[in-house]
């Protein structure tokens, strides 16, 4: 069994663009685990190997891979950066242990770089910070360091390592603890050499601030800090580990991830500073799905084995590929474990490490790593496998809300079953992308997070399954109700010659209160209309509701009663008077004051403090109703009953508003009577359709 104190499995996040796959690539390289350097600009990456990804020249997926360091092996996820697909990154941090958090030492801290530091501080991950492209034009490593420390605050960050001159003159950094210079080389090697003179008073203020800041964190140490004596290297380095661990310090480094500067600094700093599985805090179970998390899962190879699968991919050849960090356990090929979720057993052959795009068999596999499984009938993301006869459950998070949605069919017609196949395939490897009818408007809808993470969907599809999609706006589920009362009669009278039609119903209708739906009352007496009769009579009504009267759509909130009528002994039918029914109803309905009414949304808004008066103007500008606003931390959230209608391109207009940094959910309120402009479109919609038909 491997000595799992020499495991590190850790994630890398950051906004689209600063540098994380680069910075894997270089790890890599540095390694020797690949033999050339891997560019995500020249499309050669070891870890953005989809067509999508190298069309865009960004990660789209999470990809996984490991390297050895120093007698310790490292297993590492580059996640993705881009709005569009945090959901990906959010669920792969439930697998690891640490971080590396990167900013851009230009474009400093952006949206998705706070995204995925609030989902490390949701799961307590320890982190270190890489200010990462120092290389570039403008890098300001100071001014950078400012932007984090004000936009984050624990853990704290603070340099542990100071750069080396900035833009081309980036050469290498200063160990701030053991005050040791690196100069780097073309290959990225580094050698020891003099601080630079014009340096020495910064690092020796840049070292005294990292004293204080560890010192903050360890109460002996403070003692000795405030009465002058001396603290040793050792000593410091045990603390800050400690203070890593604990979510009170993120150690700050520079870095140039393309020229390799750094690289292997930032290595040290993973194996020394961030938890094994060992150090971490213990995963949390419950004996049952339904039960309390009260069980710590010690990270113990002889242990039963348990796991959570944390992301899944599926290949019209290959299969379905599962992906899975054990926490408990040794998993060996050739044997099986228990979905705890859905209560059915599990057997496979091959177990597999992951190395990019390929896989690469392994004999045995235990805490901390993170290994892949084929061809699994029933689980999927989130699900707990486990030791049959020691089951746990694991509780997964649940995945982001969808936040644009689109009627989609077929380009090619006789394709729909392959589309919608397809599209379902795609579901269980993206469990953010929904696949839902309307049964209203008759439209499949494909909801996603935004109109990149739908295009890209839609070329996988078109690349895996061979079949082209088409996107539309969905249509709005409008209603049609009442607001008067009339009383009228349907009187349904035909004659061919032999057998004739005769049905006759008098109806009074009536508004019912919004959301009550529909109620049919017979106040049949004397026998006018028969028994047999009276059910053909609200089926008709039935279905003329479901029809519609003015705009095609469905009729609510109103009470039918039958309270009069006529048959023929003869003539009379069931046809008859459903026919009769139904012009009752439509007739009726026309002297009701009859409106359109609209589906209102719950618009949840979160964004930093300074954008909230324009997102509350715009929001009002869309007909919304504010419900209040709440504070947390920098953020606002802003609650709003909002009309569907007014919300169907939200999403770009949102992101364009507050640069990226802004989120919404949407569900369902209810429905309430539409203004008199939606109305006239909505009917004058209709009649052009109405007049074809």
């Amino acid at each position: 069994m491997k000595d799992v104190a020499k495991q590190r499995t850790i994630a890398l996040i950051s906004h689209g663009g600063s540098g994380k796959t680069s910075l894997a690539e270089g790890f890599l390289y540095l390694t020797k685990t690949t033999s050339r350097l891997g560019s995500v600009a020249e499309g050669t990456s070891v870890l953005d190997f989809e067509p999508e990804e190298i069309k865009r020249k960004s990660s789209l997926n999470s990809a996984f891979h490991s390297f050895p360091w120093k007698k310790n092996q490292i297993t590492f996820v580059d996640t993705p950066g881009g709005e569009n697909f945090l959901n990906d990154a959010r669920t792969v941090l439930q697998g690891v242990d640490g971080a590396v958090v990167l900013v851009d030492a230009v474009d400093m801290v952006k949206v998705s770089t706070e995204k995925g530091w609030a989902f490390s501080d949701a799961l307590s991950l320890p982190r270190l910070l890489v200010i990462n492209k120092m290389d570039r034009e403008r890098a300001d490593f100071d001014k950078t360091l400012d932007n984090v420390q004000e936009i984050f605050s624990l853990p704290k960050a603070i340099p542990v390592a100071t750069p080396i001159g900035a833009e081309n003159s980036f050469v290498g950094l200063i160990d701030l603890l053991r005050q040791k210079a690196y100069f780097y080389d073309a290959a990225g090697q580094a050698k020891e050499g003099p601080i630079p003179a014009d340096q020495t008073e910064r690092v020796a203020a840049d070292r005294e601030k990292l004293i204080e800041a560890i010192a903050e964190t360890d109460d002996v140490l403070l003692e000795k800090f405030l009465e002058g004596q001396d603290i040793t290297d050792a000593e410091l380095e045990k603390a800050l580990k400690a203070a890593v661990f604990s979510g009170q310090i993120a150690p700050v480094a520079p870095a140039a991830s393309q020229k390799l500067i750094g690289l292997d600094f930032i290595l040290d700093l993973i194996i020394g500073l961030l938890p094994s599985p060992l150090d971490r805090q213990p995963f949390l179970a419950a004996r049952a799905i339904d039960g309390p998390l009260e069980l710590e899962k010690a990270p113990d190879p002889a242990a039963p084995f348990s796991a959570l699968v944390i992301k899944t991919t599926v290949d019209p050849f290959a299969g379905q590929l599962t992906i899975f960090r054990i926490v408990s356990g040794t998993l060996t090929p050739d044997s099986g474990f228990l979905n705890v979720n859905r209560g059915q057993k599990e057997r496979f052959g091959q177990l597999f490490a992951l190395e990019g795009k390929a896989q690469k068999a392994v004999e045995e596999a235990g805490p901390g790593d993170v290994v892949a499984v084929a061809k699994l009938k029933t689980t999927l993301t989130g699900d707990t496998i486990a030791d049959e006869a020691n089951p746990v459950f694991f509780k997964a998070a649940k995945p982001m809300e969808p936040v644009v949605s689109f009627a989609v069919e077929a380009k090619a017609k006789g394709d729909e079953e392959k589309v919608f196949a397809a599209i379902n395939k795609m579901t269980v490897e993206d469990v953010t992308l929904r696949l839902t009818r309307n049964n209203q408007t008759k439209e499949m809808i494909l909801s996603g997070m935004g109109q990149v993470h739908l295009d890209a969907i839609l070329e996988k599809i078109k690349r895996k399954y061979g079949v082209e999609v088409v996107l539309k706006a969905p249509k709005v589920a409008f209603k049609e109700t009442i607001k008067g009362r009339a009383k009228v009669q349907g009187k349904y009278k035909k004659q061919t010659g032999g057998k004739g039609q005769y049905g006759d119903a008098v109806i009074e209708l009536e508004p019912l209160p919004r959301g009550e739906g529909f109620i049919f009352e017979d106040k049949i007496v004397g026998g006018v209309i028969p028994r047999q009769y009276i059910p053909a009579v609200e089926k008709g009504v039935i279905e003329a509701m479901a029809g519609g009267v003015i705009s095609g759509n469905p009729v609510v909130d109103c009470k039918v009663a039958l309270v009069f009528g006529s048959y023929h002994d003869v003539d009379s039918s069931e046809m008859a008077f459903k026919i009769a029914g139904s012009m009752a109803f439509k007739k009726a309905f026309l002297e009701c004051q009859p409106t359109i009414l609209e589906p209102i949304m719950l618009l949840t808004v979160t964004v930093p403090d300074e954008f909230m008066g324009d997102v509350m103007g715009d929001v009002s500008s869309r007909r919304g109703k504010l419900l209040g606003t709440e504070s947390h931390g920098k953020r606002q959230i802003i609650n709003a009953h909002v009309p569907q209608i007014e919300l169907l391109s939200y999403s770009p207009v949102l992101t364009s508003m507050t640069g990226g940094r802004g989120s919404f959910s949407l569900e369902f309120a209810h429905y309430d009577e539409a203004p008199s402009q939606v109305r006239e479109r909505v009917i004058a919609e209709f009649k052009p359709q109405e007049e074809k038909e």
